[in-house]
């Protein structure tokens, strides 16, 4: 007389393992596109920030130095007006690695051509004015 234990099991199937998994490949699916252009946006407004104060570093030097607006200063001339402990203040050069400049008193510096390429999907030629 052998007696059948049952007993139940508790768990999930495969079918519904395999459900959630879809699920998740789905949120993630949308979400890291949006993930990844949100960060290169933010990189396009830092390079415009930087830009700003490339700008504000110009016409603060000029002032100062009473250079005329053919006068093509440095970076290094213009690094005493850059706020110091910035990525700007120590490299002079954007996110990317690239020079900004020539630099010329009462002309605004421009954007290196090679991160208004890589950001061009993110930040059209309307987002640079006036620095493009």
């Amino acid at each position: 007389m052998l007696q059948k234990i049952q007993s139940k099991r508790g768990g999930f199937t495969l079918v519904e393992i395999m459900i959630v998994v879809a699920i998740i490949a789905l949120l993630a699916a949308i979400a890291v596109p949006n993930f990844l252009r949100a960060r290169k946006r933010s990189q396009a407004t830092k390079v415009l920030e930087d830009l700003r104060m490339l700008d504000h570093a110009l016409d603060q030097y000029a002032i100062e130095t009473g250079k005329a607006a053919t006068c093509n200063p440095s970076f290094d001339d213009l690094k005493n007006y850059v706020k110091a402990g910035t990525q700007l203040y120590s490299t002079g050069q954007d996110l990317f690695g690239n020079d900004f400049g020539p630099f010329t008193v009462d002309s605004t510096p421009k954007v290196p051509a090679s991160t208004f390429a890589s950001l061009s999907d993110v930040a059209p030629a309307e987002f640079w004015s006036p620095y493009n």
